[in-house]
């Protein structure tokens, strides 16, 4: 549950609708399909160290969801809300408001804060609009990131 929300940056719906047939290969890459907001299809690569927790959550099945309940059925938001909460509590995480769309934030300020171009993140996050995702940039006052520093560097590079 975690590395759906956190590594892949997955809406909770998205995450709680995926299902083990969702799993496979694309152009070489491990993937995951998902149904985004819109209802449209979208391909989400899986980098190793999230495949990985899959495949253990997966294990043997080969159908049905990939998370899923104590009583083996599909999770839905409220029972991986509390398991979230939980897990943060037992890690002695500080965050006062410990929630599933707290870790999809975390994915894009953490991106972004790696570096990661705005539009990049947008298609990872599958915003519609880019406004939608500018919203997460709290470093966007960070003068150490102002493009002027790298319009200066390529143009004292004579190129």
């Amino acid at each position: 549950m975690v590395v759906l929300l956190a590594l892949l940056g997955l809406r909770i719906f998205e995450a709680c609708g995926s299902n083990i047939a969702d799993l496979g290969e694309e152009h070489g890459h491990r993937a995951l399909r998902v149904h985004d907001k819109s209802g449209k299809m979208a391909l989400v690569p899986l980098p190793p160290v999230v495949a990985r927790p899959i495949d253990r959550a997966v294990n043997e099945r080969t159908a049905a969801p990939i998370l899923r309940n104590i009583h083996g059925g599909r999770m839905d938001r409220h029972p991986t809300t509390r398991r979230l909460k939980h897990l943060a509590h037992t890690a002695g995480s500080r965050t006062p408001r410990m929630h599933p769309h707290t870790l999809r934030h975390t994915f894009v300020t953490t991106m972004l804060d790696a570096g990661v171009n705005l539009r990049d993140v947008q298609i990872a996050t599958r915003h519609a609009d880019p406004r939608t995702t500018m919203r997460y940039d709290r470093a966007r006052k960070n003068l150490d990131r102002h493009p002027n520093y790298i319009l200066a560097a390529y143009k004292a590079s004579g190129t």
